[in-house]
């Protein structure tokens, strides 16, 4: 079946079944391999990416739920250049193996753009579900302060 949805700020069309899972047509079909597989059950977060702005898991969000729709993922986040959340991510040093961190990034670029200066609970928060398997939690939250701070001058 043919699937038309924007990735990326792109139309495309993809040949998928209905119910096969975006994480696979991503990374197998259209080679965005940014987007990580983590657990297969939406528990840890390494496979989030946005549709229609909004954060969800790659790995159980299937085709006919992204027809139609946008899709962004950490390749297309900073549309050509690094994100400021990609930047506060380098600048914080935040990553240690870095498989989780497409997710992280992407959890967090949504929180910004619905609240442009959350608090450190709103973060907490919001970040809950992301898993990182290094701890790197307090760096997490320093780098999205900081991209908050980047992007509200």
């Amino acid at each position: 079946m043919r699937i038309n949805f924007e990735l990326n700020g792109e139309m495309i069309q993809v040949d998928a079944e209905p119910d096969a899972l975006l994480l696979w047509v991503l990374r197998e079909d259209l080679k965005h391999t940014g987007t990580k597989f983590g657990c297969g059950i939406a528990a840890c977060g390494a496979c989030t990416v946005h549709l229609n702005g909004d954060p969800v898991r790659s790995c159980m969000t299937t085709m006919k739920m992204v027809s139609g729709k946008k899709v962004t993922t950490i390749e297309g986040l900073g549309k050509g250049e690094l994100h400021p959340v990609q930047q506060a991510w380098i600048d914080e040093q935040v990553p240690q193996c870095g498989y989780c961190q497409s997710g992280q990034i992407m959890q967090a670029a949504a929180l910004l753009e619905k609240n442009k200066q959350p608090s450190r609970a709103e973060i907490i928060e919001h970040m809950n579900g992301v898993l990182c398997r290094c701890g790197t939690y307090h760096r997490i939250q320093k780098a999205i302060v900081r991209a908050a701070k980047d992007m509200g001058s």
